[in-house]
């Protein structure tokens, strides 16, 4: 198992990667504390996974949120290994110009993963280090028709963050990378992307011919939360079909 003993904490837990990487590291052999602020649907989720899962109510923009998070992990665990920032809101709004989507698209996107470095490094730190796995996008390296500018310069503050905070806690053995998908199912908040004939331009797009699974992204997350990986850190790792290689 590949996550034995490990104490893991899935940000947007609930549904699609975030679901499916909470699954995959009990799977594995973690403790994993489920976040979401869908209560039922995350509540259900843990309850379904087993013993290796608990659900605990999480708005990512909260700081007060993330600090009763550490507190009553720390207190039911003992500690925490690894934090997946999954969590966050779909970038394909209609309106391009939206000044209210911008303003959510940074509030959830970029300063959502920022609150939850803040408030899990210092645990790290006091047991000798951990994992922290960003989920950007590949909005975050390159621009698209079909995105909100906000979601670019968002999921783009989660990649420069990821390294910024990889290089100013490796010497704590915290190691920070962020993974990249592509193309994936449309998320409950998307809104062009759930279009069929935007979803066909899009998938012509991707050498493979196909959209991501949500699968696909949690083994991902897996081997970046894992000692499997213990000398990465840094690295943003497209999950994307070879999108990004053209």
């Amino acid at each position: 198992m590949r996550l034995k003993d490990k104490v893991a904490i899935v940000t947007g837990a609930s549904s699609g990667m975030g679901a499916a990487t909470a699954k995959l590291f009990a799977a594995e052999g973690a403790k994993v504390v489920l976040t979401d602020i869908l209560a039922d649907e995350g509540a259900a989720l843990a309850a379904n996974i087993g013993n290796a899962a608990r659900f605990q109510k999480l708005d990512v923009t909260s700081e007060a949120d993330w600090d009763a998070l550490v507190t009553d992990t720390l207190a039911a665990e003992g500690k925490i290994d690894v934090l997946v920032n999954n969590a966050g809101v779909s970038g394909s709004h209609p309106d391009i110009l939206n000044t209210a989507t911008w303003d959510e698209q940074m509030n959830v996107n970029a300063r959502g993963v920022f609150l939850g470095m803040r408030a899990i490094i210092p645990a790290m730190q006091k047991t000798g280090g951990g994992s922290i796995v960003n989920i950007s996008s590949i909005s975050g390296i390159t621009g698209q028709r079909f995105v909100h500018m906000g979601y670019n310069a968002a999921k783009g503050a989660v990649r420069l963050a990821t390294k910024a905070a990889a290089v100013q806690f490796a010497r704590d053995g915290i190691r920070v990378n962020s993974v990249h998908p592509g193309l994936m199912p449309a998320m409950r908040t998307s809104m062009m992307s759930a279009d069929p004939e935007v979803r066909r331009k899009m998938i012509s797009a991707v050498p493979m011919g196909r959209e991501g699974g949500i699968e696909e992204v949690a083994h991902a997350n897996l081997f970046l939360a894992s000692d499997d990986s213990s000398y990465i850190t840094g690295i943003e790792m497209p999950v994307d079909g070879g999108f990004l290689a053209q």
